[in-house]
């Protein structure tokens, strides 16, 4: 048996993990775009580095586009096999891949009025809604907490990972030889103590494991609670300075966050008294499927729901369909606070609000979670002066800040906490992926020194073999 690593190797993004058996069977551990990685991206996400056809299952730890986004490629370019992955996931990435897919048309469309002008080479989308309806139909549940062979040699568990709705960590059972392989893929691990989600559960000892690395180096340590560092932010902004907080955030998962900290705010009577937009479709959509799914809920939401039964609406809260209504925004120079996709600010309708705030002192832009270092947002909580929008530099006038406590993704401590059910000397290898070369060298450190001894950082493309 042999693994390797076609992405969010030494990088955040594009998650693709390839375990080939001795009899050729392959399973692929996600099927990831790459996002935020500049002028690499496009190219990084027409090439697999392995052959679609050749794939007999895919496994999808949950429905985040960095993991999920480049299945209707994968069906397009002639994978053929069942696609398993939790209930809620399903209901999740149903509406992310045909946004996504709206979003690969638009874009080949205007890209492709500007090529035509300079008698340049037309583009394609990487795929197209047609291919998002065929990749569905591939899709199969398996329920968290129960086995499920896939065929006579693998057996899949799913537990909960306490990221997003539906995430799940994959633990799989793989028999060949007339030996048993034990191999864990904790996809993107949650915290321990999250706004809305349950705490990642415990899981069977494994053989080898797959580990995520994106805040293996730090802590998420606030000095105030998410929700007050909110209210303050606003407050400062948008009262006393007549601006406007501008929040560029994921559809699912860190917007439902942020309304949960909001609705906490009114229910305790601090919320300030300021118009709340969220201006992406794809979020209405994205928190209705949250809504659906209280099972997922942590005690917390669940005693608020007794006396709230809406823990994601509050007053002074719209949501924006339109595309007029979106650009009305920008003119209206009411004070406010606009949520809006993209999470990491390179794409969306947020770039827009960014571009007509980022100019004015009184504004404030409020990184929420994980920014890739080069995205936009990720190069404006660097504190980079000027920033280029639209081909277009800019002078960073807007306040800058961050809260750190409300990404979806664990820290340090929070990845120790899920490896903690495991006895480190019966882990033959443990994998670092999907975090910066940097993070995880020191990741690397801290899990040597708690007794795991053997760890590697698969590059890009990197093929290992198992015992």
């Amino acid at each position: 048996m042999k693994i390797a690593f076609h992405g969010a190797a030494r990088t955040v993004t594009g998650s693709k993990h390839l375990v080939t058996l001795d009899n050729q069977t392959q399973v692929l551990l996600d099927c990831g775009m790459f996002q935020g990685r500049g002028a690499s991206t496009d190219e990084w996400n027409k090439h697999f580095g392995f052959n679609p056809a050749e794939v007999s299952y895919v496994i999808l730890s949950h429905a985040h586009i960095d993991h999920s986004g480049l299945l209707p490629k994968l069906v397009a370019e002639g994978f053929k096999g069942p696609i398993f992955c939790t209930a809620a996931t399903l209901d999740l990435v149903r509406i992310l891949l045909l946004d996504s897919a709206k979003i690969q048309e638009q874009d080949a469309f205007y890209e492709n009025k500007r090529r035509a002008k300079e008698h340049k080479e037309l583009i394609k989308p990487l795929y197209i809604e047609e291919d998002v309806e065929k990749t569905l139909s591939r899709f199969k549940v398996v329920p968290y907490d129960s086995p499920t062979a896939i065929d006579e040699n693998i057996i899949v568990y799913f537990t909960d990972a306490g990221h997003i709705l539906g995430s799940a960590a994959v633990h799989l059972s793989i028999t060949e030889n007339n030996k048993t392989t034990r191999l864990t893929f904790s996809g993107d691990v949650g915290r321990y103590g999250d706004l809305l989600l349950r705490a990642p559960q415990t899981f069977p000892q494994a053989d080898y494991i797959l580990i995520e690395s994106t805040y293996g180096d730090r802590l998420h340590q606030e000095v105030i609670p998410p929700e007050e560092a909110l209210r303050q932010i606003i407050e400062e902004t948008c009262i006393k300075h007549g601006g406007k907080v501008v929040i560029p955030a994921f559809s699912v998962g860190r917007t439902q966050e942020l309304l949960y900290a909001l609705n906490a705010l009114e229910v305790d009577g601090k919320l300030p008294n300021v118009p709340y937009y969220v201006d992406s479709p794809l979020s209405s959509k994205a928190t209705a499927v949250i809504k659906s799914h209280p099972e997922v809920y942590n005690r917390g939401v669940k005693e608020l729901m007794k006396k709230d039964h809406d823990p994601f609406d509050f007053k002074g809260l719209v949501f924006i369909e339109d595309v007029q209504d979106s650009i009305a925004l920008n003119d209206d120079k009411t004070p406010c606070v606009i949520i809006s996709a993209s999470g990491m600010a390179d794409a969306g309708r947020v770039k827009h609000h960014i571009r007509n705030t980022i100019d004015n002192p009184n504004n404030t832009i409020l990184i929420a979670g994980y920014c890739e270092p080069r995205s936009l947002g990720g190069r404006l909580v660097s504190g980079q002066p000027f920033v280029r929008i639209f081909g277009e530099e800019h002078v960073v006038k807007a306040q800058v800040k961050e809260i750190k406590s409300m990404s979806a993704h664990g820290d340090r401590d929070d990845l120790l906490g899920f490896l903690s059910c495991q006895n480190p000397a019966l882990v033959k290898k443990l994998f670092i992926v999907h975090g910066e070369y940097e993070s995880q060298i020191n990741f690397k450190a801290t899990l040597e020194a708690e007794g795991f001894q053997s760890v590697e950082i698969p590059d890009m493309h990197q093929s290992l073999e198992l015992d």
